[in-house]
């Protein structure tokens, strides 16, 4: 199978481009219209990538949003899966999410292998990911659904083992995320630590709000900053962000 987002987004990492995702949650939209235009928007701005997912689809839009987004932009769609169920051989990849900062065996490889002939069946391009949670100052719905502790915003080091065993274990990616709704976005100091010690992709997610915090992120080490509840309160805030990324 092709790795045609990951080369790309590999070959960005080549040329010293950071990159914006908007993260997407189907249960966060009031409708159609809405998407539409976050689609124009992201589409406008220069975003390098959409994730959709969430801990939890409640309103049964997931595969219809899918469908809106790819009829309306461009944008590579990324799935971003809370859970098994969200898998639509309409977007371009999946994150395999390895929850590797827990010692929850379902969310390390149980639900992969249960996922596994719908993902080989689907088409879509497997990008394995080592997900890793970090402390954002409250209790997360990601950290909550998982059943994991999250890795404290302080313990640089073991944020950065972690990483690094995850790398060398053969995943692809590593996503650090803070959590949907976290109050703090990750440290710069823990980021720093972290793209130090791998040579992978490094995404970086959860609790930026503002250009600044995206940016300062993006200094610290992170190759592909995701923002989603900011966007989902102001979805004028795209160009902004990313604007700060591509400084």
């Amino acid at each position: 199978m092709k790795q045609l987002v990951l080369n790309n987004i590999l070959e960005n990492i080549g040329h010293g481009r950071k990159q914006l995702a908007v993260l997407i949650d189907p249960d966060s939209l009031e409708g159609t219209e809405q998407l539409i235009h976050t689609c124009q928007l992201c589409t406008l701005a220069g975003v390098d990538l959409i994730l959709v997912g969430g801990s939890l689809i409640t309103n049964g839009f997931f595969e219809e949003s899918i469908r809106v987004i790819k009829s309306h932009t461009s944008i590579p769609v990324v799935l971003f899966p809370g859970n098994i169920m969200q898998i639509d051989a309409n977007a371009d990849a999946i994150l395999l999410l390895s929850l590797i900062s827990g010692r929850n065996a379902d969310m390390l490889i149980g639900k992969h292998v249960l996922a596994a002939p719908t993902l080989k069946k689907s088409g879509i391009e497997i990008m394995p990911t080592g997900y890793m949670l970090i402390d954002g100052g409250n209790i997360t719905s990601v950290s909550y659904m998982s059943n994991t502790t999250p890795i404290p915003a302080d313990k640089n080091s073991i944020a950065a083992c972690t990483a690094m065993a995850g790398e060398m274990l053969g995943l692809k990616i590593i996503y650090m995320d803070a959590g949907s709704g976290a109050k703090n976005p990750i440290p710069t100091a823990l980021i720093k630590e972290v793209k130090n010690n791998i040579h992978i992709p490094l995404f970086v997610g959860g609790g930026m709000r503002t250009p600044e915090e995206v940016k300062a992120a993006c200094v610290a080490g992170a190759d592909i900053v995701v923002v989603g509840n900011a966007i989902e309160k102001d979805s004028s805030l795209i160009a902004s962000l990313v604007a700060a990324v591509k400084s």
